[in-house]
């Protein structure tokens, strides 16, 4: 190879070079690692286990006047993906028979958040929900969509609270106004069966 052909191989290298998206590095050569924020992926842990759970459910009446409807149910919740997932399978003992649902949450390390998604056994070929999305701050835990119910737009919120070793306390509640006023319309408190 000539010096003129070597010459022309090494400026288009550099121009290459030039051109290509430049990548942060740490030290000399070896590439960053994307943020990380595991800060939160413990804060499902507490509700790793079996679980009784006492409903409590807003339903409209024929009437359109709205009535509290009360049944047990069960819970449990594993891990998966070393703990970035978590699966709480549920058993509803409702008035009109048993019946059952999924929630499946997912840690999102490059923000610290979860997203939570939710399976109706009724329905288990429907579309999903888009996830709520939220945290845990001061031992609450806040999540909130945006998506339509019955045809209307509707911001959807999940609290989690009153965490015990023993017992835990869920709520979700409904916006038609974009979060300027709540519905709650399901509680859910958690009982925990001993191992």
């Amino acid at each position: 190879m000539s010096t003129a052909s070597i010459l022309r191989a090494c400026l288009l290298l550099a121009s290459l070079a030039a051109t290509s998206p430049v990548h942060a590095t740490a030290a000399d050569g070896a590439a960053a690692a994307p943020a990380t924020d595991l800060s939160g992926v413990d804060d499902f842990a507490f509700e790793i286990g079996r679980w009784r759970v006492h409903h409590r459910v807003l339903k409209l009446q024929p009437d359109g006047r709205p009535q509290w409807l009360e049944y047990d149910g069960t819970s449990s919740n594993h891990e998966i993906m070393g703990g970035l997932v978590n699966i709480e399978d549920n058993l509803f003992h409702t008035p009109d028979g048993d019946r059952g649902g999924v929630a499946i949450r997912s840690y999102d390390s490059s923000n610290g958040s979860w997203a939570i998604w939710w399976i109706d056994g009724r329905y288990p070929h429907g579309a999903m929900d888009p996830p709520v999305v939220g945290r845990f701050v001061d031992g609450v835990g806040t999540f909130y969509s945006d998506g339509t119910v019955n045809g209307r737009s509707t911001r959807t919120r999940f609290i989690w609270s009153e965490i015990t070793p023993t017992s835990a306390r869920w709520e979700q509640a409904l916006s038609y106004d974009a979060g300027s006023t709540w519905q709650v319309n399901w509680i859910m408190t958690f009982q925990r069966v001993p191992e």
